[in-house]
């Protein structure tokens, strides 16, 4: 199930396509020309249409190409301006493969050569130039020691290559391992690149029945946001339920488990981490706990065995009756609860040998529609609806739970805290003046190896890793009224949900804050400045109880009241032994864009308006910007080959608003696209 002569055809395609694309800018500026009869069939018409406007159709019938050729060039012919409606291509593919096919000629890609297996010493102290993980190490921290491109040069910073990603919902983080990229595209597509320019060494297509084609259709979109190095393997979790391992070198299978049944609507957005030889993932359970049954079941962080795929252990992020955490949800069935890990998955401390992972908030929605219209039948501070919006630390080797942190006790407005958790070690000393709650039990200038959440709720929370013990917290981005906690207990960390925010009868209304202020773009850490630069937005959301809503509510996400709209997007630098918070960058434009921090004192962040850019990780000076095709999502990485420094992000197709800004028109980004820049060779 390697897919590679689909994948040889379609880069066959490429090739025969830019030929035709060629003809198409030589003859567009001639009138038009007399054409060769087409045959028959559905499709004919627009392909006259379209093509008979610029040069004649022997440019197109003397072509043989693979449906997967013709398939390639037509979407190179749109993004060169060709008037095509998105509906038609499916209909033109079918005819121009049908009339003008070519065979696929299965030349054998080369594959992934002298192939060094990944190990857990790798995992635990990798190259610098490797990124083996989301944020390149276990700690999330999105630190590169690379420093080849740095203040001085930034500003030389040139395109060597991109490459064009297959269309869907593209939310991704490539690997690279010894100069190889490792990438999944939409659809459950893996590619191996060479990272030097892009080429294709490898390509697994999955294959998946009909049936569960139909139903993820109309499922919220499929994303694989992360995958997985180990040994002489690549993972990664299939739309369809499976835990898959591919072969490094071929792209091969070599195992598949099933994880769940995707009849259940049980969904995999997220992507495993290696820890300990085993491949470690969270599921995304389903959106509708009222209307499937065993919902809980479908809630879960599990292990596998990453040589054989046997699943080791299963911890379950609802809290089922008799389980620790089980009597928080009250009188809501067990079979109903609905608590998802479907963002970012956990870090790894391996000194404790502890993993960290982020859960969702409870589902549905609204305390009304989830505790059957009784919004006292759970307390107001925590624990409440367990493991909701908390942080949960977990024993890699067994799954058994050792302690837990509760950031929203029953949310009552889908927030979310489920992405990165970062470490850190650094001391005890927040200012008073810049942080909310602290706790006064700490001795002051005490260092501590700490986990720091920046949820999509809002705030910023440290915890102390070894038993979850509460150090500080501070609304973020900014404080507010509307803020979904309204405290504290400072000793033993217990927090009250902002009671005056709850919906208490149908039609309720209010507005709360955050909403998606960092989402699953995580942010990064710089050790050099003891720092955290965490993309946000200053963007709250109005929700209105609605009983016949299958979520219990309705959602419009708003700028917070108050807010600067020509500052609602931005990079907060955030000192973690103070507290204190400096507005790195502001600008009225949002982004999706992950950060990275380099040695080389700079910080890569991109926002949806196609700006990619590094700022100076000392004062947030642009020294270096370039606009691409479409909005950067997630994704920015660093890595080197032979000696020589790039840095790539992803781009995602959307027709999107520039969101929370009044007057904007649509911008319609078209492509999902992969780009790399490195510095010119020096001459």
């Amino acid at each position: 199930m390697t897919g590679i002569s689909s994948s040889e055809a379609r880069y066959s395609g490429k090739i025969q396509g830019a030929l035709l694309l060629s003809a198409i800018f030589l003859f567009s500026v001639l009138p038009a020309r007399s054409q060769s009869p087409l045959p028959e069939g559905n499709g004919k018409q627009i392909v006259e249409r379209t093509c008979a406007r610029c040069h004649s159709l022997d440019t197109v019938v003397s072509k043989r190409l693979t449906r997967e050729g013709w398939q390639a060039t037509l979407n190179d012919m749109i993004m060169i301006g060709a008037s095509l409606e998105k509906a038609d291509i499916p209909m033109v593919v079918d005819y121009l493969a049908k009339n003008f096919a070519g065979e696929s000629k299965a030349e054998v890609f080369a594959g992934v050569k002298d192939f060094t297996p990944v190990t857990q010493e790798m995992l635990l102290n990798p190259s610098p130039d490797d990124w083996l993980m989301p944020s390149r190490t276990y700690d999330w921290q999105r630190f590169s020691p690379l420093k080849q491109i740095d203040k001085q040069n930034v500003g030389q910073l040139r395109l060597v290559w991109a490459r064009e990603m297959e269309a869907g919902s593209n939310e991704h983080i490539p690997l690279v391992h010894q100069g190889v990229m490792y990438v999944a595209n939409p659809g459950n597509v893996i590619q191996a690149l060479d990272a030097r320019n892009g080429d294709l060494l490898w390509e697994y297509r999955r294959q998946m029945s009909e049936e569960a084609k139909a139903l993820l259709q109309t499922e919220t979109p499929q994303n694989t946001r992360v995958i997985a190095l180990y040994a002489d393997m690549v993972f990664f979790l299939s739309h369809d339920g499976y835990v898959v391992a591919l072969d490094a070198r071929t792209g091969k299978l070599r195992w598949q488990v099933q994880a769940y049944d995707y009849k259940t609507r049980g969904r995999q957005t997220s992507g495993p981490i290696i820890v300990n030889g085993k491949v470690i993932s969270g599921r995304a359970c389903t959106d509708d706990p009222f209307i499937f049954t065993k919902v809980a079941q479908t809630c879960f962080i599990a292990a596998n065995d990453a040589r054989t795929g046997k699943e080791l252990w299963k911890f379950y992020t609802a809290a089922a009756p008799g389980q620790p955490g089980g009597d928080s949800w009250g009188n809501t069935p067990a079979d109903k609860r609905a608590a998802s890990p479907w963002g970012l998955p956990g870090s790894y401390d391996p000194v404790r040998n502890l993993i960290f992972w982020g859960v969702a908030n409870p589902n549905p929605f609204t305390r009304l529609k989830r505790h059957l219209g009784n919004i006292d039948d759970v307390p107001r501070s925590s624990p409440v609806d367990l493991f909701s919006d908390s942080t949960v630390a977990l024993d890699p080797d067994t799954g058994k739970l050792a302690w837990y942190f509760q950031q929203i006790p029953g949310d009552d407005w889908d927030l979310d805290g489920v992405h990165e958790r970062i470490l850190i070690r650094t001391p005890f000393n927040p200012d008073p003046n810049s942080v909310k709650w602290i706790n006064p039990r700490i001795p002051r200038g005490q260092e501590h190896d700490i986990v720091v959440d920046a949820p999509e709720e809002g705030g910023i929370w440290v915890n102390d890793r070894t038993n979850g013990q509460f150090l500080w917290a501070e609304p973020f981005p900014y404080d507010t009224p509307a803020f979904a906690v309204s405290r504290i207990d400072l000793e033993t960390g217990k927090t009250y949900i902002n009671w005056d925010l709850v919906a208490k009868k149908e039609g309720d209304k209010h507005t709360v804050c955050y909403e998606n202020q960092k989402s699953w773009y995580p942010m990064s850490y710089h050790p050099g400045k003891n720092s955290l630069y965490i993309p946000y937005r200053d963007v709250c959301v109005e929700v209105q109880a609605k009983l016949d809503d299958n979520h219990g509510a309705s959602r419009k996400v708003v700028p917070r009241p108050g807010s600067d709209p020509q500052a609602l997007g931005g990079i907060a630098k955030v000192n973690m032994t103070t507290g204190q918070i400096q507005r790195f960058y502001s600008a009225p434009v949002v982004g999706s864009g992950a950060t990275l921090a380099t040695a080389g004192d700079l910080i890569f962040w991109g926002d949806d308006d196609r700006r990619f850019r590094a700022f100076d990780a000392d004062t947030g000076k642009i020294l270096w910007e370039s606009i691409l095709a479409s909005r950067i999502e997630s994704s920015t990485i660093t890595y080197a080959v032979e000696g020589k420094q790039y840095v790539a992000v992803l781009t995602r197709e959307a027709d999107l608003e520039l969101r929370y800004i009044a007057g904007t028109k649509p911008v319609r980004n078209h492509h999902n696209t992969i780009y790399v820049f490195a510095l010119p060779e020096q001459r």
